[in-house]
Parts: C-alpha cells; structure tokens; sequence
C-alpha cells in the first residue's frame, strides 16, 4: 500500500473540468452504485464510491443533497485529473 497523499484540484479549477456527476451501476461489483465524473469531451475523470459519499456528507435537507454532493466531490477531484 502507498503512503502516498492524493492532492486535490482547488475548488475553482475543478468546476472547470467537470462537467457531470453521473450516479452510475458498478460494471466490477454487483449491487454496487458509483458516481463517476465527467470531463467536457465525455470522458471519466474519477469515481466515487456512491454509499461513502453519502455517509460523508451526511444528513442534508432534501433539496440540497444534490449541491451537497456536487460540492463534496467538486472539492476530491485528484490533480492528475488536469492530464485527462
């Protein structure tokens, strides 16, 4: 295993690069539901496990998950996501 730390994309930057956040069947793991991030070619950046994002971010009010979701990922986008 790495002791290797991901580093981030600032907020600002990733909001350029991203542009959708599909919530996705896993295609590897049965009964499994991801979020995979899309650059503005269509192409996959990263994904997010679907349950621990959830847990992340936690109990919000009905109509703000979707932002609460957004911004949560919107600030894990890796640095390498630049070279996609």
């Amino acid at each position: 295993m790495s002791d290797q730390k991901i580093e981030f994309l600032p907020y600002e930057e990733a909001v350029k690069i991203v542009a959708a956040i599909q919530e996705e069947e896993d295609i590897h793991q049965d009964n499994r539901r991801i979020l995979t991030v899309y650059n503005h070619e269509d192409k996959e950046i990263c994904w997010f496990d679907f349950i621990e994002v959830m847990e992340a971010v936690g109990e919000v009010e009905a109509g703000q998950r979707k932002e609460s979701v957004q911004n949560y990922i919107l600030n894990r986008i890796p640095i390498w996501a630049r070279d996609i």
